[in-house]
């Protein structure tokens, strides 16, 4: 398979609000309870004018999409972001989420950032899994802090050094 990674834009807010909206409607991977509309995907570009963004493409279908954002916007923490990425539930388990994590690590480390977080909902098991498998660490739990489907759940802050 020859995968692609190629700086978000417009074009791309169909693909990428489809695949973010499966992840709403029925995970705890992304922590809206209900479907968000493509305008949102404004957002993603706003991030995307300051930090890196990327959809992950397969020949020519968007198969998921990746971004650094700011873990906060004060100066003081210019040097940690946030990760993010969300990849079409056909595609998971296929080595491309290490592939994203490369990326945005290579992207981070030029933009001088030294640190960089991940903030996974306790029910998301494989993301806490991939995360710890791929050098991050557990530096903060909220303890039952979101309530999604009926369902109390905990964010796990996790990070790691570049």
């Amino acid at each position: 398979m020859n995968y692609n990674f190629e700086p978000m834009n417009k074009d791309h807010e169909k693909d990428v609000m489809e695949i973010f909206n499966y992840y709403i409607e029925n995970s705890f991977a992304a922590y809206p309870e209900s479907k968000l509309p493509d305008q949102f995907f404004a957002k993603f570009l706003e991030v995307g004018l300051v930090y890196p963004s990327y959809v992950i493409k397969d020949n020519n279908r968007i198969i998921g999409f990746c971004m650094l954002r700011p873990y906060n916007p004060f100066p003081v923490f210019k040097e940690t972001a946030e990760i993010t990425y969300f990849i079409h539930k056909d595609y998971t388990g296929k080595g491309i989420g290490l592939m994203a994590l490369g990326i945005l690590e290579e992207s981070a480390r030029k933009m001088g950032i030294k640190k960089v977080m991940a903030d996974i909902s306790s029910e998301n098991a494989r993301s806490i899994k991939f995360h710890q498998n791929n050098g991050f660490e557990v530096c903060g739990i909220f303890s039952d802090v979101g309530k999604k489907f009926d369902k109390h759940f905990s964010v796990i802050w996790m990070e790691k050094e570049l």
